[in-house]
């Protein structure tokens, strides 16, 4: 309502966001659970007096460095500069919200670039106790990283007490807080041996090879039987109407789910034959393949997550379309063109009626919709009437009970309806035509 919409043409903002973040937390999960892989590994090479488990570790180390980075820090500046645009008032109320909660989480962030970069540097130049201790401090850094983030995250679901108090603990520790951060520890803890695998076949020596591939497979295997506790957990504490989206509420939304649960069945399935089982035969093609099934359940497994916040962006706080909850019946009475401040026009006429129409559509559904690209809104208009769509505009929870309503009075709604008729496609299009 308060700022101007970017509009991402196919893509859509949503989903631009969500290649971003996916992309984001296939590195960040394992910054966190790869850190303590590091500590451990080289503390066990020394116990075991093992010098090839140790020459490991330091390659390892400099993969790690490099990945989590350079392309984990990108991807994390790309997060906050595409959500300040797609959705710049939800971005506003999680910054002013949790303000102290992201300066804390960058004081974490610090510590963990310092200490990263200290421990690659530091191999053969420290003691091994003092080269250890650099490693804690990475790894329990990376994990209160992780659950500074993790509250902010989860509250985007459960916003618990937090819409009445706006206490800020009420929001950080909310109903989901613990479920997702047990589930995404385990997830870390899994990325880091799945990644670990990578470097693992590269090595030359095949005693190493055999030995660290095994090794990297307790990582992954234990955190798989143990993720869909956590899973349970979790889903027990969501919104009733969110667990109805994955129910089948949205069909694409519990194919997801399903699909989720087959690639992490897939990738225990993988992980036990492949490096645990069979070792010797494990080789870097395999290890790449088992990356890209694990990619495959964590990509599920966030955009279920995301998806069952609909008809919200901030749950029983704030719409999808950027209206508050509790600003709903005011903006319907007064209409949009009074209280969004980027219309280009104040007043609705004859004239100006379509092209209001298609801003309406921009500010009120574009945050979802696109027109011809990924969940085009045209489809939907096939064999509509302007009367018809105007009916169903009225009360958006009927039709589609996860979309938020229509923040705008009933000329505004003819407006948009109007100018939705313009996209309606030409009955050879929706029929398949007729010959001549």
């Amino acid at each position: 309502m308060n700022f101007p919409v970017w509009e991402v043409p196919y893509l859509g903002g949503g989903l631009l966001i969500g290649i971003i973040a996916v992309f984001h937390v296939f590195i960040s999960h394992f910054a966190v659970g790869g850190g303590l892989f590091l500590v451990l590994t080289e503390r066990k090479a020394y116990r075991e007096n093992n010098a090839v488990m140790l020459e490991y570790v330091k390659k390892h180390s400099t993969f790690f460095l490099l990945l989590t980075l350079v392309l984990g820090a990108l991807s994390g500046v790309a997060i906050w500069f595409t959500i300040g645009l797609v959705h710049p008032s939800a971005t506003s109320s999680l910054i002013h919200t949790f303000v102290w909660g992201w300066a804390i989480e960058w004081v974490f962030f610090i510590v963990e670039i310092s200490s990263i970069i200290i421990y690659v540097a530091m191999w053969e130049k420290m003691s091994r106790k003092a080269h250890l201790t650099i490693g804690w401090i990475y790894a329990a850094s990376g994990f209160l990283t992780l659950a500074v983030i993790n509250g902010i995250v989860s509250f985007m679901l459960t916003t618990g007490s937090w819409p009445e108090t706006r206490n800020f603990w009420d929001g950080l520790f909310n109903p989901t807080y613990l479920p997702s951060l047990v589930a995404r520890i385990l997830i870390s803890v899994a990325f880091a041996g799945v990644y670990a695998f990578l470097t693992a076949t590269r090595l030359k020596d095949e005693h190493a090879r055999i030995s660290i591939a095994r090794y990297s497979a307790t990582w992954v295997l234990p955190a798989l039987m143990l993720f869909p506790f956590s899973l349970w957990w979790y889903y027990a504490q969501i919104p009733v109407q969110a667990q109805d989206i994955v129910g089948g509420g949205i069909e694409y939304i519990q194919t997801t789910a399903t699909y989720g649960m087959i690639a992490a069945g897939l990738l225990f399935l993988l992980v036990l034959i492949g490096p645990f089982w069979r070792p010797r035969a494990f080789n870097f093609a395999q290890a790449v393949v088992i990356l890209l099934v694990a990619s495959a359940a964590m990509f599920s497994w966030e955009r279920v997550r995301e998806a069952v916040r609909k008809p919200y962006i901030i749950y029983d706080y704030m719409y999808s379309n950027s209206m508050l909850v509790n600003e709903g019946e005011s903006i319907q009475q007064a209409g949009l063109l009074q209280k969004a401040k980027w219309m280009s026009e104040r007043e609705l006429t004859d004239q100006n009626e379509l092209k209001i129409g298609k801003e309406l559509f921009r500010a009120q559904c574009a945050s979802c919709h696109t027109v011809g690209g990924y969940q085009d809104i045209v489809p939907h208009l096939a064999d509509r009437t302007q009367e018809d769509l105007e009916i169903i505009l009225s009360d958006l929870s009927s039709f589609r009970g996860y979309m938020p309503p229509f923040g705008g009075n009933e000329h505004e709604r003819t407006a948009l309806a109007k100018w939705l008729m313009t996209l309606q496609p030409a009955p050879s299009e929706s029929n398949g035509g007729t010959q001549p």
